[in-house]
């Protein structure tokens, strides 16, 4: 009965920042790639702005 809803509500929810951050981390090519896309990271490329 909540099946349907849930998939609903799960489509709309927006990721975190951490969540964000390991997708991007999971689409790099090769190791040279994950160090510099780490090192955006660190740098505050995800970090909300407020």
């Amino acid at each position: 009965m909540f099946k349907p809803l849930r998939k609903f509500v799960n489509a709309l929810r927006v990721p975190t920042s951490a969540e964000r951050e390991m997708a991007y981390l999971n689409g790099a090519r090769d190791i040279i790639d994950l160090e510099y896309r780490q090192r955006e990271i660190e740098r505050g490329q995800f970090r909300s702005r407020f």
